[in-house]
């Protein structure tokens, strides 16, 4: 039985906030934790260790509705807030993760919308559904959105990854000076958190991207020091008429693996979380840079979301692709459908792999 939500609405969230800012920490101590990776086997308990608890990983049921909230939503309450979602029988060994760190680096745009994300409300009412709906393993997210769900129970058996820097402001003179200004390693332990996220761009053009690159090495040796997962998302980049643009070419994309694969004293708990080359043929030579495990990151697809769909298919069948890491290709599809791009996107996952 999951603990009953801090907050049962948003309009009580902001309540909370304001009078019990313990409330957080008091969620996060309590939250029914669960593996990073859930296997054909894995039934053993998770052990919270900010109270030394076993947390039955195998035990949610929640399903949420199928109907996702518009533009014109009425946010007075949290919709479909689930507390479990029985992905150890959709696809064990795999993830899918839903990415909601954009908002921290002042990416608020989804398609024509340039502030789409700006509404919280709306967007922690998209985040609940999400995660009610069936295979969906967790969130990626900063500090004050996982906080947000924690207080209205949505990451109850859920993986939780914090995002780490979120200095690089999108459209910024200093964008490839992305310092560590989100979670720090000790700040995913105390909240009982399962792994972080670092964003890794270089620009061979920019002598601060070696500042980046030091800064990335000694957060994936403190995570390891910790035995944290961390998810290193790497890019070359180059600036076209003043705004950066991530080179998705296959030699930019290989070499952007190997360099993060490389970073730190020890790769143990380093996983990739890599994009989809512009030609999906050469994902397949792409992804033998690294032994590392990978995710799948969704980026912004526009209106072909049947073609990302495609592409993301072929590339979870290579070897070391464990999952999908989404954001608002699924939380902001075209046609609003909120629960069906999620239930499309879990189903491109492939069951029956060990973990």
């Amino acid at each position: 039985m999951s603990p009953a939500p801090a907050a049962p609405s948003v309009h009580e969230l902001v309540r909370i906030r304001a009078e019990h800012p313990e409330a957080v920490a008091e969620a996060a101590a309590r939250r029914q934790r669960r593996p990073l990776l859930r296997t054909a086997d894995s039934s053993a308990p998770d052990l919270n260790p900010a109270t030394g608890t076993g947390a039955d990983a195998g035990t949610g049921t929640g399903t949420g509705s199928s109907t996702s909230p518009g533009p014109g939503a009425d946010t007075g309450t949290a919709t479909a807030i689930g507390t479990g979602t029985g992905s150890a029988t959709c696809h064990p060994g795999q993830l899918m993760i839903i990415a909601a760190d954009h908002p921290a680096r002042g990416a608020l745009a989804v398609g024509d919308r340039a502030l789409a994300m700006a509404n919280r409300f709306e967007l922690l009412q998209r985040l609940c559904l999400a995660l009610s709906r069936p295979g969906v393993d967790g969130v990626l997210a900063s500090a004050d959105v996982l906080e947000d769900l924690l207080l209205l129970g949505a990451l109850e058996d859920k993986v939780v990854m914090g995002s780490m820097n979120r200095g690089g402001l999108a459209g910024a003179a200093f964008e490839l000076d992305d310092r560590f200004t989100g979670h720090r390693p000790e700040d995913l332990v105390r909240h009982g958190f399962d792994a972080g996220k670092l964003l890794l761009r270089i620009d061979h053009e920019d002598p601060g991207s070696l500042d980046t690159l030091h800064a990335a090495a000694r957060t994936i040796d403190a995570m390891a020091a910790l035995r944290l997962p961390v998810f290193v998302e790497p890019f070359l980049c180059r600036r076209v008429d003043g705004r950066l643009r991530n080179d998705l070419g296959a030699a930019a994309v290989a070499t952007s693996i190997a360099i993060a694969s490389g970073l730190g004293g020890t790769s143990a708990y380093t996983w990739l979380k890599v994009p989809v080359t512009e030609e999906p043929e050469d994902m397949a030579r792409v992804m033998e840079t690294s032994t590392l495990p990978a995710v799948l990151l969704g980026g912004e697809v526009g209106d072909d979301l049947d073609g990302a769909y495609a592409k993301w298919r072929e590339a979870l069948r290579l070897p070391t692709v464990r999952g999908l890491v989404v954001g608002r290709s699924l939380l902001y599809p075209v046609d609003g459908d909120v629960a069906g791009a999620v239930d499309t996107a879990v189903s491109l996952l492939r069951p029956g792999r060990d973990g």
